[in-house]
């Protein structure tokens, strides 16, 4: 996949499944600071002027921690979408699937998609492999995402870094470009 070019306002940053939920898994995680660069991304869209889509898991069954009225299905504080941002509501990993995000960005002339948030392996995979797949330039941000421990098929326990890393390998230059936030930053902060 060739290197995205630059970034503008035809790039739309989408944030995955930041719910106050996702807070009470008790397995371990990776990237600890994954909120912080959320919101510092967020931040930065918003001072640019950039679009900004808040997607968030609303579960179909009544005894979820993302159910409807449930504390968990809230956006965490401090990713709070603002009121003029686009909040997509989601029931399936993948927030293109059964949901009007393919039309909001092609009705806005956006061409190109960064996505952040969690589970790597879950949302995240799903919703790149799509955008890629309906012909968006896809941008992962590997340190803006994370996971938690998780069995594999054969039984073998794996950490949430080995889960995380081979979510990223599975996008890596076939649906989408995965970099740091540090390395998204700079070119960022290079753009004519």
């Amino acid at each position: 996949m060739p290197a995205v070019a630059q970034f503008d306002s035809l790039t739309a940053l989408l944030t995955i499944d930041m719910q106050q939920g996702i807070q009470r898994v008790s397995l371990p995680r990776n990237n600890p600071g994954a909120e912080q660069q959320i919101a510092a991304l967020q931040q930065h869209w918003r001072a640019a002027g950039w679009p900004l889509v808040h997607i968030r898991h609303i579960s179909r069954q009544a005894d979820s921690v993302f159910a409807p009225g449930q504390s968990g299905a809230l956006f965490q504080p401090a990713l709070e979408p603002l009121a003029d941002e686009y909040v997509l509501e989601k029931n399936v990993t993948d927030a293109f699937c059964h949901s009007a995000l393919e039309r909001w960005l092609h009705v806005r002339g956006i061409e190109q998609v960064v996505i952040v948030g969690v589970a790597s392996e879950n949302s995240v995979e799903a919703t790149a492999r799509s955008a890629s797949n309906l012909g968006f330039k896809t941008v992962v941000v590997n340190d803006a995402c994370y996971t938690f421990d998780k069995t594999d098929f054969a039984g073998n326990p794996r950490s949430a870094d080995d889960v995380h890393n081979m979510a990223m390998a599975n996008l890596r230059d076939e649906y989408a470009e995965v970099v740091s936030c540090a390395e998204l930053r700079k070119r960022l902060a290079n753009q004519p």
